[in-house]
């Protein structure tokens, strides 16, 4: 396995993850961490981890963490994604996304996340969420 002690393949994929994965994750009681192996398919032409590499990892860190801490889960979406970058990673580094929820209303919520390489912050990301509710599709009258 490519990923720490404690950690298994991530329990959901998508399409653009399964390009940029294999994402894992590990349970620390309601919160989440996501993790990934920099891989050179990751890196710019400095060999440095990517910036949309590093803002998507913490994206779904932060999005899996606040729609899966509920019961049932949260259908939500990303309205607001603000990232720093304080550092970078490379090819073979364990990145670690770990996840602090500010506050889940029933219409917005909002958290924060820091990757980490060892224990150093390379990212610091906040992000707003917006409950979706369900898509009603209408019929035009016969």
């Amino acid at each position: 396995m490519n990923a720490p002690h404690g950690f298994k393949p991530l329990f959901r994929t998508s399409p653009v993850l399964d390009l940029i994965g294999p994402l894992y994750s590990r349970e620390e009681g309601k919160c989440l961490v996501i993790g990934l192996r920099a891989e050179a398919k990751h890196c710019n032409s400095r060999g440095t981890v990517h910036g949309g590499i590093l803002a998507t990892l913490a994206d779904v860190a932060l999005g899996y963490t606040m729609a899966f801490s509920t019961e049932p889960p949260g259908n939500l979406v990303t309205a607001n994604l603000s990232l720093d970058y304080a550092g970078t990673a490379k090819t073979g580094d364990w990145l670690e996304a770990r996840v602090d929820i500010q506050k889940q209303g029933s219409r917005l919520s909002f958290a924060n996340c820091y990757i980490l390489v060892g224990e150093q912050r390379i990212v610091r990301a906040s992000a707003v969420f917006v409950a979706a509710g369900r898509r009603v599709v209408k019929t035009l009258p016969e």
